[in-house]
């Protein structure tokens, strides 16, 4: 069994910044990693809006600056799937699927919470080239071009929006023949003359030159017939899977995100959450930075408490 001060579940931004924060208090820290630093972050071709950063950078390379520096300031990161988690006592037991069991006081959870895909041809080989899951993140990089969006949720009319700002060929397809979002959305929405609705329409299949997206496959529900449009790039808002599957129903909200304060705490004493993991009004990687060093800093109060080293 390993023992240690802190324990952190996912290594994208929330992750890193934890790691770093609680390492730099002192914690012994280990984080438990299950693909690669960075997590989704990984996915992103380029960053151009990180605070800090007057030029673009790779998902991939502000990942890995991430990692590189909990690691400097003594965080442990291991690559290891977790199988469970429960709490014994004062105490925290994480087992991992290759049989490694670590005990630790607190528990930062920043899984995070992954895109719902479409699944048509297409989506997976265009991913980061002109399929995009974040308007706001990659919106810029297609100024003036046809974009087109799926979804009809707050999410999908959101960046609609923003979207519209950048581009006066914005079309939004949605499968249903109203959108689910919120009423002054759908007013936003049916005023910008920059917006095109589709209704009663998917997109089957997205295609491209082997560089970037030309067009996409879109079916009339009500005719059942597909036809091909141009467009330069998809943003896809179908939903969100945060990845809960670890924890007790009890610390989830209805949509299955995990339910804390502006502490980062949870209703478990000593577990915290940080990150898309975790309801909140804006996902970002500032956010999920922002989120881990609170988490790491209230993290290590908690297991001052426990200690009888608290701060009086």
């Amino acid at each position: 069994m390993i023992e240690q001060d802190v324990l952190i579940i996912g290594s994208g931004v929330a992750g890193m910044s934890a790691a770093q924060y609680a390492a730099r208090a002192g914690r012994s820290v280990t984080l438990l990693e299950s693909i690669a630093p960075g997590g989704q972050t990984m996915y992103i071709d380029m960053i151009e809006n990180y605070p800090g950063f007057d030029q673009p950078i790779s998902g991939y390379e502000i990942g890995m600056k991430f990692h590189a520096q909990a690691e400097q300031f003594g965080a442990k990161l291991v690559y290891a799937t977790v199988s469970s988690l429960r709490k014994e006592g004062d105490d925290f037991l994480v087992e991992t699927a290759d049989g490694e069991t670590y005990k630790a006081k607190a528990v930062i959870y920043a899984t995070g919470a992954k895109h719902r895909h479409l699944g048509v041809e297409g989506e997976e080989q265009y991913n980061g080239k002109g399929v995009s899951y974040c308007g706001t993140c990659d919106g810029p990089f297609f100024k003036g071009k046809k974009i087109l969006v799926v979804g009809g949720g707050d999410t999908a009319l959101t960046d609609a929006i923003y979207l519209s700002k950048l581009s006066e060929h914005i079309t939004i397809i949605h499968r249903k023949d109203r959108f689910r979002a919120q009423d002054n959305l759908v007013e936003q929405v049916n005023r910008n003359k920059n917006i095109e609705l589709v209704m009663k329409h998917t997109a089957t299949e997205i295609k491209g030159d082997g560089k970037k997206v030309t067009s996409v496959m879109l079916k009339d529900l009500e005719k059942n017939e597909e036809y091909e449009r141009e467009f330069d790039a998809v943003f896809i808002f179908v939903g969100m899977l945060p990845q809960t599957d670890l924890l007790d129903k009890s610390v989830l909200d209805e949509s299955g995100y995990v339910i804390t304060n502006e502490r980062m705490e949870t209703s478990t004493p000593g577990l915290y959450a940080a990150g898309d993991v975790r309801t909140t009004v804006f996902r970002q990687l500032v956010t999920a930075a922002s989120d881990g060093a609170i988490a790491a800093h209230c993290a290590s109060e908690y297991i001052d408490e426990l200690e009888g080293n608290a701060y009086r």
